[in-house]
């Protein structure tokens, strides 16, 4: 069996993705066989594999950085939201059907066993998997039959790490509120803490490092940096949708309420010269230069 480890965090967008990435490339770095995995993956930016079959875009990144193609297998289940109360499932890269909310709440634990048919088919291939977990195993609303975050550590008896996202503020509290939220059970599960997105002289950050290992009784395994990436956006949690700069060639592009695989258009980004603004109407298309 493979060994696992599992990156679970406070909140969307505290940088699981990219942590699951790195723990990846460091994994293959050190000689062995890494495959990502997500079991559960809300996002509208997605992946068409070889085999036409559909998954999150998160975990081709990862699958990048672990050295091997992305497989529908790394994503058994996306979930594209069509509405404010809705999405349209997609199991094993094919579409199922589109559900409200409370009916797909009340459906996934049927989905267990192609969760479980997934991972083991990266079992065969893989040394360590690396399973990233989806916004907050705090949420108490969602905890009953969970299948992505605690849920999915106890399926496969994975260790966990926790990460909150210092660059919002509040960071101790998040990890904090998050351990009194988890049951006795689930908190011995997290092995670790990480603070991401870092900026200044961590030695400021220190006591509160301090604070936080003695009250959560969990060790602060590392903090991570600020980086500024060009990667591809999972969803539309994204810094480029603020963007207002416009350059001498200026691309407007209407950014409808779910808008779909925007991640099309970061090739324009790379273009010297060359700007591209995300918009509400047509008339925030003309910029002055």
């Amino acid at each position: 069996m493979a060994k696992v480890i599992m990156i679970q965090g406070t909140m969307s967008n505290v940088g699981k993705s990219l942590l699951t990435a790195g723990l990846c490339r460091i994994f293959k770095q050190d000689g062995y066989k890494v495959a990502p995995f997500k079991s559960q993956n809300m996002a509208l930016n997605s992946y068409i594999t070889k085999e036409g079959l559909e998954m999150g875009r998160a975990q081709v990144m990862q699958a990048e950085a672990s050295g091997i193609k992305p497989l529908v297998c790394m994503n058994p289940i996306l979930l594209k939201p069509t509405n404010h109360t809705g999405s349209q499932v997609i199991v094993n890269g094919e579409v199922l059907g589109n559900m409200q909310a409370a009916e797909y709440f009340a459906y996934k634990k049927n989905l267990v066993p192609d969760i479980r048919k997934a991972f083991r088919k990266l079992e065969e291939m893989a040394d360590i998997i690396v399973i990233e977990g989806a916004g907050s195993p705090a949420e108490i609303n969602l905890k009953e039959n969970d299948i992505v975050n605690m849920g999915m550590a106890e399926l496969v008896d994975a260790p966990v790490l926790l990460v909150g996202d210092i660059d919002r503020g509040g960071v101790f509290a998040q990890l904090l509120g998050t351990l009194m939220l988890l049951t006795e059970a689930e908190r011995k599960r997290v092995k670790g803490l990480l603070i991401n997105k870092f900026r200044g002289d961590k030695s400021i950050l220190d006591p509160g490092i301090g604070m936080l290992e003695k009250r959560g009784n969990i060790p602060v395994m590392g903090v991570i940096p600020y980086m500024e990436l060009n990667l591809e956006d999972e969803d539309s949690l994204t810094e480029r949708f603020g963007k207002k700069e416009a350059d001498a060639i200026d691309i407007a592009v209407i950014r409808y309420p779910r808008i779909s695989n925007f991640t099309d258009f970061n090739v324009f980004e790379q273009q010297t010269g060359v700007s591209v603004r995300y918009v509400a109407s047509v008339g925030n298309c003309i910029a002055r230069i």
